[in-house]
Order: C-alpha cells, then sequence, then structure tokens
C-alpha cells in the first residue's frame, strides 16, 4: 500500500495528496479547484477524472503499476506533474513514477539519539561529493562518524528546475531530487547514516515553491494568497485545508517513509495562518502525535527570533519546535572574526562584546526581533541552551557572499581555532558547514541552473544578495561575480576531499575531533541533566569572554581571551578540560589569560 506513511493517510476524513497503491490498482487524485474538468493521462490513455466536493478530482485505474509514468491534463490541453510526485521520469515539467515504497532497511531497529548529543554537519548532496549523488555521500558518511558527528542537516532535495542548485526552490515537495539518485538510493543513505549512529535532518522548504515548474497556479489558483508576498511570491495560502494537508502529510511523509530523524523549516516567518489552529503548531502535533516511540526533532529558521516556537512544558519537554538556528551567534562572531559590520552585521557591531555575552547566555540577542518593544532582560522566557543551534557559517554565511569565502580563508586559522573551541565547548548545539572538520578553503557559491529571462534576473540578484553578507571587495564590481547558472561555478563549489588527508586537513581534523569528544565527554552528560540552566556572563573587558552555566550543582566556565595581548579575566574554579594553548593559561586564583586563548573548564569530580 503506497501511503504518505503508516500515519500520514487522511486524517479525519479528509482527502490526501498522491497516488495510493492497492493490491490490483492504483487512485490518483489531485486537488484542481480552478479547474471544471481534469483528465489523467497514464499507461498510453486519457482518462476523464471524477469531480468530488472541494475540488478534489479523483480516478481509480486497474491496469496502472509502479513505474508507470502519468500526469494531469488540464482543460487547456497542457499537461503537469503531480504535485505530490514521489518521483519524476525526467523534470520538473514531465510526467510524474508511479513509485511504491520497496526498500528493505538495515538498520531497522533504529529509534533515534536525544537531542542533547547533537552535533550537526550541514551537507549539500551535490556539492559533498565529485559525483553529486546520495550514493557517493553514503561512502563519506563513516568519516563525519568518526570525526565524532552524530547529525547531518541536509540541504533541500526536492525536485527543482535544472540539475543544479541549493533545494531551496523545489516545486515538487516529495519527489527526491532525480540527479542526485532515485527515493531508494535517499533511503539507502539515510539507512547507512543510522548505521554510523548518525541521525539524518532534512532542510524542507514551506514558504515558497520555486519560480520554474510550478503548476499550481493554473489549477489551484486557492493554493495562494494574492494578500500577501513572500520574497519569492505570492504567500501560500494556509487557511485552506487542502493546503495545511499537502505540508503536514510531507512531513509525515519525509520521516515516516524515509526514516528521517527530523525536519529544519526555511523561513518560517514567510509562513502566514491566521487559523485558530496555526499550522506550524499542527504539524508539530501530527508529527509527535505519529512517532512518539522515536526520537524525531523538528528544527526552525526564523527571522523574527520568536521565543514561543522554542518553549518547554513544566517538565523540560519540547512544547512545538526543537530548536532554532541562531543567527544572532553567528553575527557576533562574525564580526569578531572579521571585523565586517555591514548589511546583516550593522546592528550587532555597536557593543561588539555585550551582545556576545547575551549570545552565549541566552542564545538570542533580540529576542522577539521585530516585535517592540524588545523584552527587557529580566523577563526573558527561559530556553533552555539545546534550543539553540550555533554556527560560523553555513550554506547562507557562506554562499550568499559575492565570491563565498569560507570564514578561514577571511580570518585566518588561528581566529578560526579558537571560535571553533567556543561553538563546540559551549552548551548550545554546534552546527558545523561540510568541510568545516577538514579546514575547507574551497568556496562554496550560489549556484543554479537557470536559462533565459530567470535566469538573468538571478545573475542579477547576486551583487544586492551579497551586500549583506559583506559586499563587495574594493577593486571589484558586479561583473566580478560568479555567474550563478555555469556548470563551473556549481564545480567550483565542491568539496576538495584531496584536503581531507592532506598534512593541513589532517591537523584540523585531529583539532575538531579532540573538541567534539570534550564534548561529548564533558557537556552533553550536563545538558542531560534536568536542572534548569543558570548563565552569567562575568565582567570582562573587551576582547575577552568569561561565562558560567551552571547545571544543578555543576558549572561549565568558559575563560577566552581573542586578543593579541595578555587580558584580565575572572578565575575560574574548576579543573581545565580543554586549554588551547596546552600550557594551563590561567590557574584558578589568577586574573591573567594569554592572548589568544580559550579555556573550559568543569567541576573537578566530573573529570575523568
Amino acid at each position: 500500500m503506497h501511503q504518505v506513511s503508516k500515519a500520514g493517510s487522511a486524517a479525519q476524513g479528509q482527502k490526501s495528496w498522491g497516488p495510493k497503491i492497492g493490491a490490483n490498482c492504483v487512485d490518483f487524485r489531485i486537488w484542481a479547484p480552478g479547474q471544471k474538468e481534469m483528465t489523467l493521462r497514464s499507461s498510453g490513455k486519457d482518462r476523464l477524472m471524477n469531480r468530488s466536493a472541494g475540488g478534489w478530482f479523483e480516478l481509480t485505474v486497474a491496469e496502472a503499476k509502479v513505474g508507470d509514468a502519468y500526469a494531469f491534463v488540464l482543460e487547456d490541453g497542457s499537461a503537469v506533474p503531480d504535485p505530490a510526485s514521489r518521483a519524476q521520469a525526467g523534470d520538473v515539467h514531465g510526467p510524474s513514477l508511479i513509485v511504491e515504497p520497496s526498500y528493505q532497511w538495515v538498520n531497522d531497529a533504529w529509534k533515534g539519539r536525544p537531542w542533547e548529543e547533537a552535533v550537526i554537519s550541514e551537507i549539500h548532496i551535490g556539492a559533498f561529493t565529485g559525483e553529486g549523488t546520495f550514493k557517493a555521500a553514503a561512502e563519506k558518511l563513516g568519516h563525519l562518524a568518526e570525526m565524532g558527528y552524530t547529525a547531518i542537516e541536509v540541504m533541500p532535495v526536492a525536485q527543482f528546475s535544472g540539475t543544479r542548485g541549493w533545494g531551496y526552490d523545489g516545486v515538487l515537495h516529495y519527489a527526491p531530487h532525480s540527479a542526485y539518485g532515485t527515493p531508494d538510493d535517499f533511503k539507502a543513505f539515510i539507512d547507512a547514516a543510522h548505521g554510523h549512529g548518525l541521525m539524518v535532518l532534512l532542510d524542507v522548504v514551506y514558504n515558497h515553491f520555486g519560480p520554474d515548474g510550478n503548476y499550481l497556479h493554473g489549477y489551484a489558483p486557492e493554493f495562494f494568497r494574492f494578500d500577501r508576498n513572500t520574497p519569492w511570491g505570492a504567500a501560500i495560502d494556509f487557511g485552506q485545508e487542502p493546503v495545511r494537508r499537502y505540508f503536514v502529510e510531507n512531513a509525515l511523509y519525509w520521516i515516516g517513509e524515509f526514516r528521517l530523524d527530523g525536519l529544519r523549516l526555511d523561513a518560517v516567518e514567510q509562513i502566514c495562518d491566521t487559523s485558530k489552529q496555526h499550522i506550524l503548531e499542527q504539524l508539530s502535533a501530527e508529527v509527535g502525535n505519529a512517532f512518539a516511540d522515536r526520537a524525531v526533532h523538528l528544527i526552525v529558521e526564523d527571522q523574527r527570533n520568536l521565543v514561543s516556537l522554542l518553549e518547554r512544558d513544566g517538565g523540560g519537554r519540547v512544547k512545538t519546535f526543537t530548536a532554532e538556528w541562531n543567527d544572532d551567534f553567528h553575527h557576533v562572531a562574525h564580526i569578531i572574526a572579521t571585523g565586517e559590520t555591514d548589511g546583516h552585521y550593522r546592528p550587532f557591531a555597536s557593543d561588539l562584546w555585550e551582545k556576545t555575552k547575551l549570545a552565549m547566555q541566552h542564545g538570542f540577542v533580540f529576542p522577539d526581533r521585530g516585535n517592540p518593544p524588545e523584552v527587557p532582560k529580566d523577563e526573558r522566557v527561559y530556553l533552555p541552551p539545546q534550543a539553540f543551534i550555533n554556527f560560523l557559517q553555513n550554506h547562507d554565511q557562506v554562499g550568499n557572499r559575492a565570491f563565498g569565502e569560507r570564514l578561514v580563508s577571511l580570518a585566518g586559522p588561528d581566529m578560526v581555532e579558537m571560535l571553533a573551541a567556543i561553538l563546540i565547548l559551549s552548551p548550545q548545539v554546534p552546527f558545523l558547514f561540510m568541510g568545516d572538520e577538514y579546514g575547507e578553503t574551497q568556496p562554496f557559491h550560489f549556484f543554479s541552473d537557470y536559462a533565459g529571462e530567470l535566469g538573468e534576473i538571478v545573475r542579477k540578484g547576486r551583487a544586492a544578495e551579497a551586500e549583506g553578507f559583506g559586499g563587495l571587495k574594493e577593486g571589484k564590481t558586479p561583473d566580478d561575480l560568479p555567474d550563478p547558472n555555469t556548470v563551473s561555478t556549481f564545480a567550483n563549489s565542491k568539496l576538495q576531499w584531496q584536503r581531507f588527508d592532506s598534512d593541513e586537513g589532517t591537523r584540523w581534523k585531529t583539532y575538531v575531533r579532540e573538541l567534539i569528544g570534550l564534548r561529548h565527554s564533558y557537556v552533553v552528560p550536563l545538558l542531560k541533566k534536568p536542572e534548569r540552566v543558570a548563565s552569567t556572563a562575568l565582567e570582562s573587558v573587551d576582547g575577552a569572554l568569561a561565562i558560567d552555566w551552571t547545571f544543578g550543582t555543576s558549572t561549565l566556565e568558559l575563560r577566552a581571551n581573542l586578543t593579541d595581548t595578555q587580558l584580565a579575566v575572572p578565575a575560574f574554579d574548576g579543573a581545565a578540560i580543554f586549554d588551547r594553548l596546552g600550557r594551563n593559561a590561567v590557574q584558578p586564583g589568577d586574573g591573567k589569560l594569554a592572548a589568544r586563548s580559550v579555556v573550559f573548564a568543569i567541576d573537578p569530580r566530573l573529570v575523568n
């Protein structure tokens, strides 16, 4: 029986999306309220579909079978793919394929991992390896596991136009992108990750459709709102029940049929819903109910920094979403590393070190940003450290730069080493971009596969996008920017795996592996304690950080000097578990910290 998942069938009598395979037939259905008639084209025949209440069209075909191509024909004679296609025969403009979930899982007993254990590597399937496929990526998973990573976050794989792109322009949200492989190839990748003890999180885009290959406007204009726009066009109308089901079932489909360990929802501030139950709440509740026997984690990206999305109940359990990408930490760290203060970094440039302390203590520098007045510091809603995913770079922060430079190329290895130690050993969940573990210097560009007018629009938009992420270098003009639509821009974004085993790559791996190992040994056990975490920023001069996190009776202490001169810092009471300079830079009672030092200490009773 082909269905979204055990829990993914229509709820409370609501119709569901996508073909359903029975013993000797296939049920096709599509929501097309803008059409009076719809025709199914399959098995070499055109068949008029039956219209039912609410704008649905349905038809059962006895001779249809797995592997057959099919499409829906509109009143004007144009053929369109199934918006809930599980796989495409070709690109986003061609017919869909009937797919039956027959993959035989090897790691069938996998139930996931606790969120407190998360150390995440973000990867792009196309740029992760030279081949750019699920199969090739699966062969590299052992390297990530050996580093101590416990989770992979995969950039979007929903079918998008062309053969290369970041994936945020997907139009067929149920179909793994065919350039990466088949649905079973993606399942095998996830299965292999589980065999290495790695969780797999998938980046999904529920706030818009891509500009090429989205045919919904032609037969279901009610799918969109025309009184509200997003940066990518008309907003999705989540007040329509079939629209809600499309996205809720999509979440259940990926987690159920593909056994993903969670989803990262892109730019949820662009999801507008005035329904009694917000679509984000409904999605979270249905996922939680469907997979109560598994550790499933839902992550958000939200420019508003809404603390309400991350709140816990009285027992410390997640109410809606597990964690959020924390741009605030990234922005202060980036200014410290590079001195860049334009674009997105401007609001963080003043009182930089005070804002850095706020990010280390509370996660968000600006909670509920965009909803003035700012929440007073003494009225902040408590969120545990693991509600925040911190990073020094990700696909946005690298790829939206004019020339895709990584942080190590901008700030140098010494600064990045210090910041990496702070990132990985602080209580918030650390997130690294692919290649960070071996000091990758290869740029990661924005790339796409558009031609004609759309290609020109994307090309011209790069300079404006780059202004938010460092702008153009002196002496450079927009004409110098890499063309996102050329194959070479994509090829020049792929990881250089030859660096992995180089002397410099090995040095980075040794360093990062040590940090992740220390996190698993000392920080993760603290995060698993039931007590509320108290955070304190001790007084320190600019250039230094002195933060204490108290977990019940145990305290994790950070002392850092990110300058080139010795600075005074508050003493710490614990035993050092990490000292970047390896010379016990600060002892209890000593108020001086050597230049370019990072020290973490913990209750001596907890040190092996």
